[in-house]
């Protein structure tokens, strides 16, 4: 699978602690940051989602201090669905039933092993076919038209 990865200085750390991970298991795109340097989260989440409506990505995986903020950011991007993810329901179910593309996590909230496992739940997961999930997801595209 294709990822595309980001952080905010916050979230450096995290990433680097799971490069070897992510490399061995997927073809990743690093979008930054290189370095624990301040950067804002909303210029790499940017480049992350374009990564994805282009194309060149299947998912995205943004990590900054709580996921919060990387998730809004992604979420301001239309045709993104993005989450904070910090337990494997969440990973796996924001893809199933939302049909996300982005996940957010926190590295003032988690670890790296938890990470590990939240990202492989969040990769695994497919988009369920039920009618009802497909619906609600069409609602929320819908939802970009009207701005």
């Amino acid at each position: 699978m294709k990822i595309v990865i980001g952080s905010d200085h916050c979230g450096y750390v995290l990433k680097q602690q799971l490069m070897t991970f992510l490399t061995d298991h997927y073809e990743v795109k690093d979008c930054g940051c290189y370095s624990a340097e301040p950067v804002d989260f909303p210029d790499i989440a940017k480049q992350v989602c374009r990564e994805i409506k282009e194309g060149r990505a299947e998912r995205g995986i943004m990590f900054c201090g709580t996921g919060v903020g990387a998730a809004i950011a992604c979420n301001k991007v239309n045709g993104i669905r993005a989450s904070v993810v910090h337990d494997i329901y969440s990973a796996h179910q924001c893809v199933e039933h939302d049909n996300c593309q982005v996940m957010a996590v926190g590295a003032q909230i988690i670890g790296d092993k938890v990470a590990a496992d939240l990202i492989r739940a969040f990769t695994e997961a497919r988009f369920l076919p039920d009618e009802e999930f497909h619906r609600r997801v069409k609602k929320l595209e819908s939802m970009n038209e009207e701005q």
